[in-house]
């Protein structure tokens, strides 16, 4: 490769068995430009489901989801694949602020997520990776991404305010079951990329369901542009509600990590080099999105499976995802569109959202085979987790922490204090890590192939 350019594969057509197209190579671009399309369908379900269930614009989510890739590229030189999608770490914190502050509350709140993860970025480009892994071992990281999906359970069902309108499930169960369903079914019934877009396809089912039964307003897709910039919202900051924003930030940096490995496990690179640039690369998007009002972002696990199964690595097609993903945004009628999505149909996607992404946290337990033999490794977790689900909330002057903040700080205080003591004491064998699991390679080895034959 020479400078920004990237190195044609083979005879750019096709891709033999055994090989892969490494980041810095691309095929023919009619190719190219399809892979590229193909990874904007891939993340459009999920992406688009945050800023709904926030109320934020859509529009203007896909818009910082766009520059967000394209910053994400540049600051990585190009050699690390991902697209930057909505973050489900950011609902729960973006929905408590909102509420007792408005929406630019909220959005001061991901910028200053953005600033701090950033700085986590910096920090591991110059000193390395190993004080991350130290501060959060896989239990850490799995209590932590759990009790944020099951924290939100309560709003899937939604509630009821005294004029009679619902949100969630509760806004219309039927249409909400039908999107529910059609989520689980298409996940069983199709291989291949459909089988990956089973979230998108069972919106449009809902969506379809819900046109039926009278539950869409159009009037103002009917009243919207076709070309225009998305609105945007100017933050604002507010101390009692920063604490809500913190633990996504350790969620952003596993979920930075994960990627990076993944990606290095599929193209057979050492890209852990690239750890820094990608955590900071991320923060600077997530900076972004909160100077105008889109959700923060994040690496995007959907993206990784096109390319497993593709085995197409360039950037070149994100730069093209990234193209893609920003002409949309440009058009307000698209947005107004996807803004029309009724709260049935959204609370039967977040049903399982919720769940999933409650249930990631225990495969991260189950593939680093965290040992909940050990009471250094299960009290913390179990402490963590119930303060999440129930949302303990503790106020200090000015300040508000609620669960998921008060449970993060639980499993990373009391993971490390009972550790040094149970060392101290010599009352309990040191837990297994990562690094002392036997086979700990082969499990990144098994999501790869789990991601390819999917």
């Amino acid at each position: 490769m020479s400078g920004w350019g990237w190195t044609v594969h083979g005879d750019g057509r096709t891709v033999s068995p055994g090989e892969v197209v490494a980041p810095q190579e691309r095929l023919a671009w009619g190719r190219t430009i399809g892979i590229g399309m193909q990874h904007v369908v891939a993340m459009f379900g999920a992406t688009f489901l945050v800023p709904l269930l926030t109320d934020f614009s859509p529009q203007t989510t896909l818009f910082f989801s766009a520059l967000g890739t394209a910053v994400f590229l540049l600051v990585t030189r190009n050699r690390l694949p991902s697209y930057l999608g909505s973050s489900f770490a950011f609902i729960a914190p973006v929905t408590a602020a909102a509420a007792g502050g408005g929406e630019s509350v909220a959005v001061g709140g991901i910028l200053v997520t953005g600033l701090a993860l950033a700085a986590v970025g910096v920090v591991a480009h110059l000193a390395g990776t190993g004080w991350i892994d130290a501060l959060m071992p896989p239990v850490v990281t799995g209590t932590i991404v759990a009790l944020i999906g099951l924290n939100l359970a309560p709003a899937a069902w939604g509630s009821c305010g005294e004029d009679g309108s619902c949100s969630g499930f509760r806004a219309a169960p039927v249409t909400a079951t039908v999107t529910l369903l059609a989520i689980v079914l298409v996940t069983v019934l199709f291989r291949g990329i459909l089988g990956r877009l089973s979230i998108l396809v069972g919106v449009l089912v809902g969506y379809a369901v819900a046109l039926l039964r009278g539950e869409v307003d159009l009037d103002a897709v009917r009243e919207a542009a076709w070309v225009g910039l998305p609105p945007f919202v100017t933050p604002t900051f507010d101390a009692s509600v920063l604490g809500l924003f913190l633990p996504v930030v350790l969620v952003l940096v596993a979920e930075n990590v994960g990627h990076v490995k993944s990606v290095a496990a599929m193209t057979g690179k050492d890209l852990d080099p690239l750890v820094g640039r990608a955590l900071l690369a991320d923060g600077v998007a997530t900076t972004l999105a909160g100077v105008g009002g889109g959700s923060g972002t994040t690496t995007y696990a959907e993206n990784i499976g096109v390319m497993a199964a593709s085995r197409v690595y360039s950037t070149a097609a994100y730069w093209v995802a990234a193209a893609t993903a920003l002409v949309l945004a440009l058009s307000p009628k698209f947005g107004a569109v996807v803004a029309t999505i009724p709260a049935g149909v959204l609370g039967g996607a977040a049903t399982v959202l919720y769940g999933m992404i409650g249930l990631l946290g225990a495969r991260i337990w189950v593939q680093n085979r965290v040992d909940f033999s050990a009471p250094v490794n299960l009290m913390p977790a179990a402490v963590a987790l119930i303060v999440g689900i129930a949302n303990f909330t503790w106020t200090a002057g000015d300040l508000r922490f609620e669960g998921i903040a008060i449970g993060t700080a639980v499993a990373i205080g009391l993971y490390h204090l009972m550790r040094v003591v149970a060392r101290w004491r010599g009352t309990h064998d040191e837990p297994a890590t990562p690094a002392s699991v036997p086979g700990g390679d082969e499990l990144t080895r098994d999501r790869v192939e789990e991601e390819r034959t999917h």
